[in-house]
């Protein structure tokens, strides 16, 4: 029994110390920031590799998931003689779930791991300590543009994945199933209400996600051992650890949100 405790107490206390560094080095880039403003070329730079390299699994995912919305929702609704709201159904998952919860792990596992391999391979390769040695801020030059870059990537992201999805259920719905388009967009455009839905979940949810997605990978990066085996372990924990956080924080956004709590 105390050897369980004890293992418990030791993870407990790993775990704590684990979340301050990660705060202490959240608010470091935070601060450095407001350096970016004297160099935006670096964040235009990374907005492109994180944000623009990102849209093809971003296109072909959202249009694959919205045309099995489609025939999912049909299929369910068509008993019902309800499929005039098939538009309404496949709208509010992709905006209220699907959207910021799929884009957000998809960027896990896409952009995510190149941002911890990266940062990884740097401190491998000592490029980080040849910085410092030469005055130059890491968190400045490597590591802000980047998370500035990741977190305006991530609301975009969303709303690029949300509208394919959209367009993906209604090439499926209409023009494969022959539900009417006007009822299709109609009842989407009257219970889709713009607050309470689209800027929730497109821009609340995906932007929480995206700081928290961009911390974790940036995070673990920086904190992984200098070696083959300790970036790789890194990528592996950024993935793991995003997509824990990413669905976690969608349970308590939703929850405060949609008015449960």
């Amino acid at each position: 029994m105390s050897d369980w405790l004890a293992a418990w107490g030791r993870f407990v206390l790993e775990w704590l110390s684990q979340l301050g560094r990660a705060s202490l080095f959240l608010l470091q880039m935070l601060r450095a920031l407001s350096f970016l403003f004297s160099r935006p070329g670096l964040l235009i730079k990374q907005l492109h590799a994180i944000g623009v390299l990102s849209l093809p699994i971003i296109l072909v995912s959202g249009l694959f998931v919205g045309m099995v919305l489609g025939l999912q929702g049909y299929s369910n609704l068509v008993d019902f003689g309800a499929t005039s709201s098939l538009g309404t159904v496949v709208a509010l998952s992709l905006i209220r779930e699907l959207g910021p919860v799929l884009t957000a792990l998809l960027y896990a596992g896409r952009a995510g791991s190149a941002l911890t391999a990266e940062i990884g391979l740097m401190r491998a390769t000592e490029q980080i300590a040849s910085m410092q040695m030469m005055a130059v801020d890491p968190f400045i030059r490597v590591l802000a543009p980047r998370f500035l870059a990741g977190f305006i990537a991530m609301p975009l992201l969303t709303g690029i994945f949300t509208a394919v999805g959209i367009l993906g259920g209604y090439l499926v719905a209409v023009v494969q199933l022959g539900v009417d388009g006007g009822s299709f967009w109609g009842q989407m455009q009257a219970k889709v209400q713009l607050f309470a839905d689209i800027s929730n979940g497109v821009f609340i949810k995906s932007a929480a996600f995206g700081l928290v997605a961009n911390w974790i990978a940036l995070f673990q990066g920086y904190q992984a051992a200098p070696t083959s085996e300790g970036v790789s372990l890194a990528t592996t924990r950024t993935v793991v650890d995003t997509s824990l956080a990413v669905l976690g924080l969608d349970f308590l956004l939703t929850a405060l949100m949609f008015g449960v709590w």
